[in-house]
């Protein structure tokens, strides 16, 4: 096997173990049930650490450049593995503000550090097909939590609810400081022998410094964008079950079951995508992106089927996971790899920011007008405010005569 695969294979696992976060929802009732914690209250540690992640990214992306992968990696493992046991030991102690440290502080200390390792890296690896290898190693993310679900809920009916964090933190730990050390930055002559030219040509055609990126006005288009992607994407998947059950009079166990689909279109949606921003580029496939959003949330608007309601939603999960991928393939087109850890960790603060911005827009509208249509109108307004600017990005490349 090629070097290069092996590498991508680790930042695969790598993820796979951070993305148990969005498998959070497993475990709020039973906390609730085993505490006098409200349901409410264990699910904003989930918010503190997507918060956390965001934030955290930006000056982990530094650290990927100036150090390595291999020594984020091991941070991230530390910081997640340790906060996941502690979860336990927040529960067993009955003490919430230390779940809000262990799970939402120091686990989202981990998860970011752990999301930015092996991205810019596997890049690096595969200059030849950078939206392939973006999706390969955020693809591991958006289905981790259906390989977390089911896990969790065995390992907490054999062992109990505190054993549980303890055996998935020292699973979490073990997996990733060994992944860790397999996510190295490619040496000179360690590329195969057919895409060195390749490699040549992407490094020396546009290579921006992560300062220079932030005085680039395209950096804050793709923050923008990247910021309304998650956020109207965010917010559908903190409300997708009740919102099917409302809207279309789904019973409780069909709305399960689409969570569960709607997830494997949000894993498979960021491999998909990313492959085809190789053929297509990276800014007719975010225009592509958003279009389909605006699309497929107009039918979820005014058509309430449930074959047609659970398609809609599931196009605008593959556009929503689609974001995580793309974005970091379009940085390095436009600012090149020789910051990319760090331009990359930047732009994740608006995943921070639409972490926050997603579920509150959702709940105020729906709270405020009783249902979720004006929701879904507020969030077509934002897709349509990103597919302006992301044709607008795309008219200014074009003019600058650069090839992405």
């Amino acid at each position: 096997m090629e070097k290069r695969y092996r590498v991508a294979i680790a930042g695969i696992l790598l993820h796979l173990m951070i993305g148990s976060v969005y498998a959070w929802s497993v475990f709020t009732k039973p906390i609730a049930q085993a505490t006098n914690w409200s349901e409410a209250s264990v699910a904003f540690a989930f918010s503190i650490a997507i918060f956390c992640l965001g934030m955290s990214a930006a000056f982990m992306g530094r650290l990927v450049e100036k150090y390595s992968p291999t020594v984020t990696g091991t941070i991230a493992s530390i910081c997640y593995g340790s906060g996941i046991m502690l979860t336990g030991y927040a529960i067993q102690s009955q003490q919430l503000w230390m779940l809000y440290v262990s799970y939402g502080v120091l686990g989202g200390l981990g998860l970011g550090a752990g999301y930015v390792t092996p991205v810019s890296t596997i890049i690096r690896w595969f200059p030849d097909k950078r939206g392939l290898a973006t999706g390969m190693a955020i693809m591991g993310f958006g289905f981790a939590a259906m390989l977390t679900g089911p896990v969790a809920q065995k390992l907490m009916a054999a062992f109990g609810l505190v054993k549980t964090f303890y055996i998935l933190g020292a699973v979490y730990f073990i997996v990733m400081i060994i992944s860790a050390q397999f996510i190295k930055k490619p040496q000179p002559g360690e590329l195969p022998q057919h895409i060195n030219s390749d490699a040549i040509t992407v490094k020396t055609k546009s290579e921006k410094t992560a300062n220079q990126a932030l005085k680039s006005p395209y950096f804050y288009a793709l923050w923008l964008m990247f910021f309304i992607n998650i956020t109207c994407g965010i917010g559908l998947v903190s409300a997708a079950s009740p919102m099917a059950q409302e809207m279309t009079k789904m019973n409780v166990g069909l709305a399960a079951l689409m969570v569960g689909i709607i997830g494997i279109f949000n894993g498979f949606g960021r491999l998909v995508w990313a492959t085809l921003s190789d053929l297509i580029g990276r800014p007719l496939t975010f225009s592509l992106i958003f279009f389909v959003d605006v699309v497929m949330l107009g039918c979820l608007l005014w058509w309430h089927e449930p074959i047609v309601f659970v398609i809609a939603l599931c196009i605008v999960m593959s556009c929503y996971g689609a974001g995580f991928s793309v974005i970091p393939a379009y940085l390095s087109d436009i600012f090149g790899t020789k910051e990319l850890g760090t331009i990359h960790g930047y732009i994740l603060t608006a995943w921070a920011m639409a972490g926050v911005v997603g579920p509150l827009v959702l709940s105020f509208t729906h709270q405020k007008f009783h249902n979720y249509q004006f929701t879904l109108m507020t969030f077509i307004i934002l897709e349509s405010v990103a597919l302006l600017l992301s044709i607008w990005l795309q008219f200014k490349l074009k003019n600058n005569k650069t090839k992405y």
